[in-house]
C-alpha cells in the first residue's frame, strides 16, 4: 500500500501565499504521477495541478499563473506553491499520485486524507 500525508494548509488573507507539501510512503516502485486536486462545499473534486515523473507539468486554467506544482523525486513529494490567494480558492485539498507498486505496469490511484486551505476576503 501507499500512504500520502499532506501538511502546510491553513487560514490565510486574499493575496497572501500558502505551501502545500504532500509526502508518499510505502510499498512505492514508481510514481508516475503526483498532484492535487480540490473540493469546495457542495462542488465536485476538481484538478488544480500535477506533474509527471518527466516533470511534465499540468495545470487547471483557473490556478495558472499562481500555482506551482513541484516535485522531489528523491523524497516521493509534491508541493503547491499557492500565490495570489483568492476567496474561490477556498476547498479542502487533495493530494493524489498514479503509482505502480512492483515491475508489474498496473498503476493505482492514491489519495490523501485532504488538507483544508481557507482563503478569507
Amino acid at each position: 500500500q501507499v500512504q500520502l500525508v499532506e501538511s502546510g494548509g491553513g487560514l490565510v488573507q486574499a493575496g497572501g501565499s500558502l505551501r502545500l507539501s504532500c509526502a508518499a510512503s510505502g510499498s512505492i516502485f514508481r510514481i508516475n504521477v503526483m498532484g492535487w486536486y480540490r473540493q469546495a462545499p457542495g462542488k465536485q473534486r476538481e484538478l488544480v495541478a500535477d506533474i509527471t515523473s518527466g516533470g511534465t507539468t499540468n495545470y487547471a486554467d483557473s490556478v495558472k499563473g499562481r500555482f506551482t506544482v513541484s516535485r522531489d523525486a528523491a523524497k516521493n513529494t509534491v508541493y503547491l506553491q499557492m500565490n495570489s490567494l483568492k476567496p474561490e480558492d477556498t476547498a479542502v485539498y487533495y493530494c493524489n499520485a498514479r503509482a505502480q507498486i512492483s515491475t508489474i505496469p498496473t498503476q493505482y490511484t492514491y489519495w490523501g486524507r485532504g488538507t483544508q486551505v481557507t482563503v478569507s476576503s
